[in-house]
């Protein structure tokens, strides 16, 4: 089967505009904190993304069709929504934090060398608890992924992952992140976000 073509629109980076190829929009991304990023399945979708904002690229189009209560009801629209990417397993990992109605990016680290998608999601959580705390908010929080809550549940980031000199800054932050969540005590809901009946989770950083 032939591979689907992409486009990748760089609002922010090394250098910005539109490239055909993920290798390409990496090297105009790579160390450049938070380049924001997005492909396209066609040219003329990415031309038009690339006119505009990247908040208005990532902004949920979900919103724009009907919900299927029977599939999963109504989002909870003010929330804030977490999600991570790796290219590769292990790979170039990050993640971040949005406001879920608007798309607007609250927090975002990396990428880091040598992660992988689970342990962004459990760290993006984790971000978005003590982000929430910090700001006394009582807002809920969703994620897609049900083995970052099983993490959460436990207090423990459960990889597989072998700790090495490439990937020792990611395995701080899973330190950290675990002595936050055993020092702390919240009581944010965590909850699911159902792609299914809602499409990409809003903090989804949009490389499918």
């Amino acid at each position: 089967m032939a591979k689907k073509t992409k486009f990748y629109v760089v609002w922010e980076g090394n250098e910005t505009g539109i490239f055909k190829t993920w290798e390409e929009c990496q090297r105009h991304i790579k160390g450049y904190g938070g380049a924001k990023y997005k492909s396209f399945t066609s040219l003329k979708e990415a031309e038009d993304a690339f006119a505009g904002s990247y908040f208005d690229a990532i902004s949920p189009s979900i919103k724009k069709k009907k919900p299927d209560p029977s599939l999963a009801g109504i989002p909870i629209w003010k929330s804030i929504a977490v999600d991570a990417a790796c290219s590769g397993n292990p790979g170039m990992m990050e993640y971040q934090g949005v406001d879920t109605s608007t798309g607007k990016r609250l927090f975002h680290l990396g990428p880091l060398s040598e992660g992988t998608n689970n342990v962004g999601e459990f760290l993006a959580l984790v971000h978005g608890l003590a982000f929430l705390q910090k700001h006394k908010s009582d807002l809920p929080i969703y994620t897609d992924s049900k083995i970052a809550m099983s993490w959460i549940k436990a207090k423990k980031c459960r990889t597989k992952v072998v700790r090495s000199n490439s990937n020792k800054k990611i395995f701080e932050l899973i330190e950290r992140a675990e002595k936050w969540l055993k020092t702390n005590t919240f009581k944010t809901e965590i909850l699911k976000w159902e792609t299914k009946a809602w499409g990409e989770i809003p903090a989804d950083f949009g490389r499918k």
